[in-house]
């Protein structure tokens, strides 16, 4: 490899994470994502339930509402999918409960500048 060339940093690679604010043994993401647990539980857990609704309801607007319970969640899912498929990808063991909320914060807000991108 040439000296000059930095190798990239594995973002799983926690060793150098500064200020972890909640406390290794209060965090329910240190050790793994828990078995079972659910996306709702992850949202919640993390505090973007109402950030995700504002995509959601963008979304539904841009895509003329919804008319039926069915057709809600037919318009939803999708959305529900790419966040879960985003966070297997991106989560590293030894998250923290921070670094999981950024994960989500940062995706939710590129979804949301995309679809608003697209409105113009």
């Amino acid at each position: 490899m040439d000296g000059n060339v930095m190798p990239e940093q594995d973002p799983c690679d926690n060793e150098n994470s500064e200020g972890n604010e909640t406390p290794e043994s209060e965090d329910v993401f240190v050790s793994g994502i828990p078995q079972g647990m659910t996306l709702e539980t992850i949202i919640d857990l993390i505090g973007e339930l109402e950030h995700l609704n504002e995509l959601v309801m963008l979304h539904l607007k841009k895509e003329g509402g919804f008319t039926s319970p069915a057709s809600y969640f037919a318009a939803v899912q999708p959305i529900l999918d790419l966040l879960e498929f985003e966070i297997r990808f991106r989560y590293c063991p030894g998250m923290t409960r921070q670094e999981m909320k950024l994960l989500v914060q940062d995706w939710i807000d590129e979804e949301i500048a995309e679809r608003k991108a697209k409105k113009n």
